[in-house]
């Protein structure tokens, strides 16, 4: 391994477990959050017989779960690639995505359902208090400005596993603005308000719920980034040297990073090596320059093999001089040849041979041995162009 190689190792190392701190650091302080309202709005929901401040209790317990489940995801989702695991662990973020939405729906689920049920028996309706709304008005402030600060801190680590942690905290705070509307309601007179107001915040959070697994599920499967990112990403690869063409570019998530898979054409004439080296620019330019993009998987192509790849069929080094060795055989310059290049081009292989200066005493000679390997090669049906250089 090059020392550039086991430096960007250490690099990533170093951010994984950086970026494993700041969202361990942001989801403790929010659990305290939803652990105090979730007490909060339990109690007074229950001693001021508020059902919507129960239900949005219940919403704040759930938010508490989830927040032990991004614990544990987190933990596990920045550990480093290994033999199993060759592209790191960043979907195990998605898969705790889906059951995060899981959980709120569920939990939305049971909250309407009570919720409809007293709606339809007048007389189990709740009549709250005065401090309901109070509760209620403080969850509103401290879950308002927690999604502001979390959302913040989502974007910045390009974690969806703490961007759904986010928009928790906001389902909450609208939520806990359904219920001062529906407890100032009932208050001011109209008793079904509460129960609306429970019903109001359960499709709230059924909305949301799906939202979350519907955004993870496209993630498992692949989804390729959106159409701007991927026109950045072909923007930046053109930008490099050398790169003629850029086609088949193929963009995929896993957790909070994108992998990228591209093929790009370059002149067909480079050495093995140079060709390599526009890869490796491609590959270092889209990890420096666009954030969340970090894996790359180059494709060299010496010709444009997007839509079909015309010298799939032709036969490889081996067979090729084997076939040639029959006709060049009478060739007294075929026994000085010291290297042989194949280009695969244009569904045909172009031959450039190396002879020594000696077999190249004047431009005549050098036309007529030209012409006879050119004849004698064409007896190949494989065979195209064939060149002759001399040292």
């Amino acid at each position: 391994m090059g020392l550039s190689n086991i430096a960007e190792t250490i690099t990533n190392a170093s951010t994984g477990a950086r970026r494993h701190r700041e969202i361990r650091h942001v989801t403790i302080v929010g659990a305290w959050i939803n652990a105090l309202l979730a007490t909060l709005k339990l109690v007074f929901g229950y001693l001021a017989h508020s059902q919507a401040l129960i239900a949005d209790g219940l919403h704040s317990l759930s938010d508490l779960a989830s927040d032990f489940l991004l614990l544990f995801a987190a933990k596990h989702a920045t550990r480093d690639a290994d033999e199993d695991h060759p592209y790191g662990h960043g979907r195990i973020e998605t898969v705790f995505g889906i059951v995060q939405g899981a959980i709120l729906g569920a939990f939305a689920l049971g909250i309407a359902y009570d919720a409809g049920r007293r709606l339809f028996n007048p007389e189990r309706l709740m009549q709250p208090e005065l401090i309901a709304l109070v509760i209620a008005g403080i969850s509103v402030v401290a879950k308002e400005g927690w999604y502001r600060y979390t959302s913040g801190a989502a974007r910045r680590l390009r974690s969806n596993m703490l961007g759904g942690n986010a928009w928790d905290h906001r389902s909450d705070a609208i939520s806990s603005v359904i219920v001062v509307v529906g407890v100032a309601g009932t208050l001011a007179g109209l008793p079904y308000l509460d129960a609306l107001a429970a019903v109001g915040v359960a499709l709230m959070i059924i909305k949301i719920s799906g939202e979350l697994i519907w955004q993870s599920v496209r993630e498992l499967i692949d989804t390729a980034l959106d159409a701007e990112q991927v026109e950045r990403i072909r923007g930046q690869i053109q930008q490099v040297g050398g790169v003629r063409r850029v086609h088949m570019l193929r963009t995929r998530k896993s957790g909070g990073d994108a992998l990228v898979d591209v093929h790009i054409q370059v002149d067909p004439t480079l050495s093995v090596s140079e060709g390599h080296r526009i890869g490796e620019k491609v590959r270092d330019d889209l990890i420096a320059e666009i954030e969340e993009v970090a894996d790359v998987t180059v494709h060299i192509d010496p010709e444009d093999d997007e839509t079909c790849s015309p010298c799939d069929h032709l036969p490889l080094r081996e067979a090729v001089l084997a076939s040639l060795q029959v006709h060049w055989e009478e060739l007294p310059a075929a026994g000085a040849i010291e290297g042989i290049t194949l280009h695969y081009l244009d569904g045909k292989i172009h031959l450039e041979l190396v002879l020594p200066l000696e077999w190249a005493p004047d431009r005549g000679a050098i036309e007529a041995l030209t012409h006879e390997f050119q004849r004698r090669a064409r007896a190949v049906a494989v065979i195209g162009d064939v060149r002759l250089r001399y040292h």
